[in-house]
C-alpha cells in the first residue's frame, strides 16, 4: 500500500508541476502508515511465543516478574513506535526528494524550451554535396560529389618560396595543388601538408607516377582530377591516358580517380572563348592547369584564397624580383620568362599564362577570390565597363 502510494504521489507530482501535490499525499499516507503501526502492535499482542505459559504462571505468582515484563513490554512497544515514526519521516524525506528532482527537470525543460526527450533526438545530418557534371569516377563513372565553403589554391609558383604560409593554407576547408607540386620534402612551412584536390594534366602524369610513394600512397583522402585530349581520355580501350588511370585504380584501389569528361573540356574551351575574345584551337594554344583549377574551384568553393599568383601586369615591371617557375625547382626557369615565352608564341602549344591571368582579376571583381603571396586586388572596373564574365549567374557573389 505504501509503495503504490509513492508511485502515485510520483506520477501526480510530474503531471502537476506545483508543490500542492506533495502535501496531500503526505496527508493521505500519515493515516496509513498509523493503521499499518496499530495492525503490527496487534499482530505482536496476539502472538503466541514459546513458554508463554510459563511466563504466565510466573507473571501470576511472581509480582517482580510482572513488572518486569510490564515494563518491557511498554519499552517495546516505545520501540516500535519509534520505528514506525522513523518510518514514516524517511517515506516523506523520500517523497520530497523526488518531487525537488522532477519540478527543477520540469523548470529546466520549460525554460530551455524543449521537451524532456528533446536531449535524446539526434541532430539532422547534413545533406550530401549535388553531384558536379562532367567529372567521372574512374571506377564507377558516377559524377564528383563535393563541397567546400573555403579553399586554399595553392599554386606552383616560386613566390611561396620562404613566405611561411604554410599554416595559413591548412586552415582552409579545402586545399588545392596542382600537377605534381610536393607538400612534403620540407616545404610544408610555406605551402601546407594537406591537400583535398590535386588537378593533374595529361602531360604530367608521368611525374606523378615517379612521385607516387609521396603523391599517392599516404593521399587515400585526396581527389585527384585529371585532363587531357579526349582522344587521350577514350573509354573504349584506346585512350592512353584513361588505360593507364585504370590500372593504377587497380594497383591503389583506394584512389578517388576522376577524369575530364569531353563535354566539359568543349565548357572550359568555350568559357575561355567567352572571357577572352579568342578560339584556343585556333589559336595554337593549351589552357593552363591554372585555368582549369581556378575554374574547378569556383564550381566547388565559396571563397578561394589563391597562394603564389602574381597581378596580369607583374612581368612589365622593371624591377621585378627573379623567381623561379616551380618552388619546388630552385634552379629551374625564370616564372616571367615563362610567361613572357608563352604569351608571344604562334607556334606549337603554348599556355596564355598572362591573358588567364587577366580573366581571374576580373573574376575576383565579381566572385569571393583572394591573392595572397603575393598580396593584390583587382583594380576598379573605368565607370563604363560591365565587368560581366561568362560564368553562370548562380557563381556569382
Amino acid at each position: 500500500m505504501q509503495i503504490l502510494n509513492c508511485q502515485a504521489a510520483k506520477q501526480y507530482d510530474v503531471m502537476s508541476g506545483d508543490g500542492e501535490p506533495i502535501k496531500t499525499v503526505l496527508e493521505m499516507l500519515i493515516p496509513v502508515v498509523k493503521k499499518k503501526h496499530t495492525t503490527v502492535l496487534k499482530a505482536f499482542a496476539s502472538k503466541k511465543l514459546p513458554g508463554e505459559k510459563k511466563y504466565d504462571h510466573e507473571l501470576k505468582t511472581n509480582p517482580l516478574f510482572r513488572s518486569f515484563k510490564l515494563s518491557e513490554e511498554s519499552n517495546s512497544a516505545a520501540m516500535r513506535h519509534g520505528a514506525a515514526v522513523f518510518l514514516a519521516i524517511t517515506m516523506c524525506t523520500s517523497l520530497f526528494f523526488i518531487y525537488n528532482v522532477n519540478s527543477n527537470n520540469n523548470n529546466h525543460d520549460s525554460s530551455t524550451g524543449r521537451s524532456p526527450s528533446a536531449s535524446t533526438q539526434k541532430p539532422n545530418k547534413a545533406p550530401p554535396p549535388p553531384p558536379l557534371q562532367g567529372y567521372i569516377s574512374i571506377i564507377d563513372h558516377s559524377p564528383l560529389k563535393m563541397h567546400c565553403g573555403s579553399c586554399s589554391l595553392v599554386t606552383s609558383s616560386g613566390h611561396l618560396t620562404a613566405g611561411g604560409q604554410g599554416e595559413e593554407i591548412d586552415r582552409a576547408d579545402c586545399v588545392i595543388r596542382m600537377n605534381d607540386a610536393p607538400s612534403g620534402r620540407g616545404f610544408g612551412p610555406d605551402v601546407g601538408r594537406r591537400t583535398t584536390l590535386r588537378v593533374i594534366a595529361h602531360s604530367s602524369m608521368q611525374r606523378v607516377l615517379r612521385s607516387r610513394h609521396e603523391l599517392l600512397n599516404s593521399s587515400h583522402d585526396t581527389v585527384f582530377i585529371f585532363w587531357g585530349p579526349s582522344n587521350y581520355m577514350r573509354r573504349d580501350g584506346k585512350g592512353l591516358i584513361y588505360n593507364n588511370l585504370r590500372l593504377m585504380n587497380q594497383v591503389l584501389p583506394k584512389l578517388k580517380v576522376y577524369i575530364i569528361s569531353w563535354q566539359k573540356m568543349l565548357q572550359f574551351d568555350d568559357l575561355f572563348k567567352k572571357e577572352t575574345g579568342k578560339d584556343r584551337r585556333t589559336s595554337n594554344s593549351w589552357l593552363s592547369t591554372g585555368w582549369f583549377t581556378m575554374t574547378i574551384a569556383l564550381e566547388l568553393c565559396d571563397r578561394i584564397n589563391v597562394y603564389g599568383m602574381v597581378p596580369p601586369d607583374f612581368c612589365k615591371e622593371t624591377q621585378r624580383p627573379s623567381v623561379p617557375y616551380h618552388y619546388y625547382e630552385p634552379l629551374g626557369p625564370d616564372e616571367c620568362a615563362m610567361y613572357i615565352s608563352h604569351e608571344r608564341g604562334r607556334r606549337g602549344s603554348h599556355h596564355r599564362f598572362i591573358t588567364e591571368k587577366r580573366v581571374f582579376a576580373n573574376w575576383a571583381r565579381t566572385f569571393d577570390i583572394h591573392f595572397y603571396q603575393p598580396d593584390w586586388s583587382p583594380p576598379p572596373l573605368p565607370k563604363n565597363s560591365t565587368g560581366t564574365t561568362g560564368l553562370p549567374q548562380s557563381r556569382r557573389t
